[in-house]
């Protein structure tokens, strides 16, 4: 049988189950490109395409790839700070109420300039390079190196 006393003893346990019971911190990070349907790897696994959100349970440098075709690949680092009640020993007690911390993270994507090269630019610039490395002890000798020029470029 429950008495006047025991039930004063576990009101407070029974309220406090049920604020624990209720409460939970969630961490979500959105991110968002410009323009939208990039691939995004956090820490070098594939996350999904933005706009997304993920859950996450740790605070800190978090590392970013976006890749979308006909854009240049964006590696940024990207730090997610901690909110005020998340910092010790705030965050015992954060810990029990139903928090949402909501970070974003915003892009922008520079599109690609694909620029064609001519065939005869790469090799003239190919064979001057070739005389550059002449003096190093790895090469062939020098006359070696003039009969390769000569024969490359009459292809």
């Amino acid at each position: 049988m429950l008495t006047v006393r025991s039930a004063t003893i576990f009101a407070p346990l029974i309220a406090l189950s049920a604020i624990a019971g209720g409460g939970c911190v969630q961490r979500t990070l959105q991110i968002e490109s410009d323009p939208p349907g990039a691939l995004v790897y956090l820490n070098g696994e594939e996350a999904g395409r933005t706009p997304m959100r993920k859950n996450f349970v740790w605070y800190g440098t978090y590392d970013v790839v976006l890749r979308k075709d006909g854009y240049q690949t964006l590696n940024k680092p990207t730090q997610v700070w901690a909110p005020w009640w998340q910092i010790p020993p705030i965050d015992l007690v954060a810990e029990l109420l139903p928090l949402e911390d909501k970070q974003y993270a915003r892009y922008r994507l520079r599109p690609t300039t694909e620029v064609q090269t001519e065939p005869e630019e790469i090799l003239a610039r190919a064979a001057k390079m070739r005389t550059r490395l002449r003096s190093s002890r790895y090469t062939k000798s020098p006359k070696a190196t003039q009969e390769s020029l000569a024969t490359e470029a009459a292809k």
